[in-house]
């Protein structure tokens, strides 16, 4: 499944994953970790570990601060 990353303030990538991938192996086709940003889809963040069912998703890079 093809399944396009739109990183938001970065680029968007096209990213074919397996039918059992999870949106954190989308974060980590993008150089990502589910530490470091969220997958949102329709507006709505989703688990890490939940099965990847769209072509379509947008990534929130997480802020931190000490």
């Amino acid at each position: 499944m093809e399944v396009t990353v739109d990183v938001a303030g970065g680029d968007t990538h096209e990213v074919e994953v397996a039918a059992d991938a999870t949106y954190a192996d989308l974060l980590a086709a993008v150089d990502l970790g589910p530490n470091e940003a969220a997958v949102v889809v329709e507006g709505q963040p989703v688990p890490e570990d939940r099965p990847v069912e769209v072509d379509q998703v947008e990534v929130l890079r997480l802020i931190q601060g000490g």
